[in-house]
């Protein structure tokens, strides 16, 4: 971080709360904020538990309630056999129900990008921001531009869903997924994701997204790379961009959300030129503030 940044606060979740899923399954949250704060949703990024919010300095000042889900088989949440998108989404909707919310704002960031998005088609999502997210790799538009090792993860989570599991579980866990991170990262993220008060924190929420082993992570994985199974032309909210033009990581949008911007109806693209992926932590009170317009 250069000398201008503010370390971001790190600390435990304030509140933790669950509710039970038809066939008696447990959906786990964590939570930051003020009780009475306005629900913003947040969805965590690649194999992830709910230890980790962002922006926790900001939200008493904006008056906002960070709900950070286990998506199943992730965290504390029980796993889910049927795990898609469209069952996530319901989980997302039992959740604002829980909350006696209609429609709240939401953040996706990295992988959770798909699942914010998949979410906000419902309805249920007032306004979007989507941090260093991931878009939808199998589009032509990438073909020519993505390393050839994650062009072929995506070809074979397309043509060959069970080999891809298989595969993946085989060797997927916590200590691998943050060093792959810290590997695909630049100078600027990887020392934020390797020195406190981040790193640790990081390395804790992976370690914690993987308390049930590689399954959830892996399932997780597999629907982000398919092919998207809806139309981000007819996302019907306002979705905001957020890149760091240092981002290196070759499974986020590998044109910084150009694509994206272009394919999205009601969107504002920020891409900026001194930071990466760890723009979440970075810039996390314009990122909320954003939502509350």
């Amino acid at each position: 971080m250069t000398p201008t940044d503010n370390a971001p606060a790190i600390r435990p979740a304030e509140r933790c709360n669950r509710l039970i899923r038809p066939g008696n399954r447990k959906l786990s949250w964590a939570e930051w904020g003020p009780a009475d704060g306005r629900p913003v949703l947040f969805f965590t990024g690649a194999g992830m538990g709910a230890s980790l919010g962002f922006g926790i300095e900001h939200l008493d000042g904006l008056g906002l309630r960070l709900i950070v889900p286990d998506r199943p088989g992730l965290g504390h949440s029980d796993p889910d056999p049927e795990k898609s998108l469209a069952s996530l989404s319901e989980d997302m909707a039992a959740v604002l129900d829980e909350l006696e919310a209609e429609r709240i704002p939401a953040v996706g960031f990295s992988q959770g990008a798909v699942f914010a998005f998949a979410f906000a088609m419902t309805g249920r999502v007032s306004r979007l921001a989507i941090v260093s997210g991931q878009d939808d790799l199998g589009r032509g538009e990438f073909a020519e531009i993505l390393p050839q090792e994650v062009r072929s993860m995506v070809e074979t989570a397309a043509s060959d869903p069970e080999g891809f599991t298989a595969f993946l579980e085989g060797f997927a866990d916590a200590e691998g997924l943050y060093d792959l991170v810290l590997g695909m990262s630049s100078d600027v993220d990887r020392e934020l994701y390797s020195t406190d008060p981040v790193g640790p924190a990081y390395r804790a929420a992976l370690a914690d997204g993987f308390t049930q082993g590689p399954a959830g992570y892996v399932r997780d994985t597999l629907l982000a790379l398919r092919p998207w199974p809806f139309n981000v032309a007819e996302m019907p909210v306002p979705v905001t961009l957020w890149y760091g033009e240092k981002d290196t990581s070759p499974v986020h949008a590998p044109d910084f959300g150009l694509s994206l911007s272009r394919r999205l109806p009601d969107v504002r693209r920020i891409v900026d030129p001194e930071r990466g992926s760890a723009i979440l932590w970075l810039r996390a009170g314009e990122i909320l503030a954003d939502l509350l317009d």
